[in-house]
Parts: C-alpha cells; sequence; structure tokens
C-alpha cells in the first residue's frame, strides 16, 4: 500500500434516509446538539447563492495546489456525495474551476468543501451548487499528486471520515459522524422542539429570562438589589 498516493473504498456510507432528514436542519442546532465542539472553521465562505448541503463525504487528501486526486474524486463520485478536499487550505493555486464543477454536476455531485482555493467563482455563483472554499484565486492547478481519496482527513481540527454525514448552510460546514447520525438526529429535533415552544413564549411575552441573573450571581457578578 503508498501511504500518500493511493484510493481506497469506502466501507461504509450515510444512507439516503437518514440524508433526507438532515436536509432542513440548520447546522447551528446539529452544531450544539455534539456539544458545540465540532467546526470546519470560519476560514471555510460559502461560494454559492443560496441552498442547504447534505450528502456523504467522499473525502480526499490533496497536496496544496494539486488537483489530480480531485479530479478522479470526481469520476468515482455517486450521485449525492459530497467531495471534501484537504488541501491544507494554501491559496496559491486553485483547486477547480468552471469545467471541473460542470463535470461534477454532471456526474450528480451534492456539492463541495474545499480547504484550498476556487477559480471561475462566477460560475460557481450561477450555478449554484453548494460550495464552501478557504478563498478564490486566478492561479491555475497542478496534475501531479501526490494525494489519497476515501482516507480520513480534517479541516481546522474537524474530523472527516469516508461516508459521514457532512451537512453545511449559511452558518458554515459540519461533519457528523457515521457512529452517531441517529442520537445526534434525535438530540437535534428535542433542541427544535424546544426552540419552537421557546419562540412562541417569546412571542406572548411569557419567556422566563430569571436564569440570566442566577448565572450572573453565581459567576460573582455585582449586580444591582
Amino acid at each position: 500500500m503508498s501511504i500518500g498516493f493511493r484510493i481506497l473504498e469506502r466501507q461504509r456510507v450515510a444512507p439516503p434516509d437518514w440524508v433526507a432528514k438532515y436536509a432542513t436542519l440548520p447546522v447551528a442546532n446539529v452544531s450544539d446538539s455534539m456539544a458545540r465542539m465540532s467546526a470546519a472553521g470560519d476560514r471555510l465562505r460559502k461560494i454559492h447563492r443560496t441552498g442547504q448541503l447534505a450528502g456523504p463525504a467522499l473525502t480526499v487528501k490533496a497536496r496544496p495546489g494539486d488537483n489530480l486526486m480531485l479530479h478522479k474524486a470526481i469520476d468515482m463520485a455517486r450521485p449525492g456525495d459530497v467531495i471534501v478536499v484537504d488541501a491544507g487550505g494554501d491559496l496559491t493555486n486553485s483547486l477547480m474551476g468552471e469545467l471541473m464543477l460542470a463535470h461534477a454536476i454532471r456526474r450528480g455531485v451534492a456539492g463541495f468543501v474545499l480547504n484550498g482555493a476556487i477559480r471561475d467563482v462566477d460560475a460557481f455563483v450561477e450555478t449554484n451548487l453548494p460550495v464552501w472554499a478557504a478563498g478564490v484565486t486566478h492561479r491555475g492547478p497542478y496534475k501531479d499528486g501526490p494525494g489519497e481519496i476515501n482516507v480520513p482527513i480534517a479541516i481546522d481540527g474537524m474530523v472527516i471520515e469516508p461516508g459521514d454525514l457532512i451537512l453545511g448552510d449559511s452558518d458554515g460546514v459540519l461533519c457528523v459522524p457515521f457512529d452517531q447520525i441517529a442520537e445526534v438526529h434525535e438530540r437535534t429535533i428535542a433542541k427544535q422542539e424546544a426552540e419552537t415552544r421557546q419562540m412562541a413564549a417569546i412571542a406572548a411575552g411569557t419567556n422566563d429570562r430569571s436564569w440570566v441573573d442566577v448565572a450572573l450571581k453565581r459567576l460573582g457578578c455585582e449586580i444591582p438589589a
């Protein structure tokens, strides 16, 4: 096995029924249900106009500024896959542009999370495929490798395993580990229901705010009697 230059098969993939259940959930609420401990970082910016992202991860570890393995990942992708690329966050050369984007759409790719740069940004905005990237540059990529496909990667400390569930909306990108999909969904639904009740109480003027003073006193803050 050639570590650093290899292509593996995914052993498991987030099931379509779970993808559909997560597709309309706010990423912030899912994040809260995961103890607010995981995120892909604030460097990743939304390139498309509108829309949410949910799908299983097809992971790529690429040499900064090189997109050979990203090309192969698009060719391998199944409809609904989210291609997640760790290219070290380097913005010197882009990882993909308009031509690769068109090919990915034709392949049914659900979206991209790129810890690197893109180019042809207007095409990304126009097609509106969900894409998050670390930046934009007109300088094109190289195609020499090495790289790896379907290996564990990490972006800003968030670990992504092949087949994990990737979510994205205007608040950012989040990975839900495969083994925690059901548990996190249950917690998120409970949080959604609690927020619905709280919004109703706010509208009715009955929302209990006593916890604020309780917290301040517990922390030793001096407040008027």
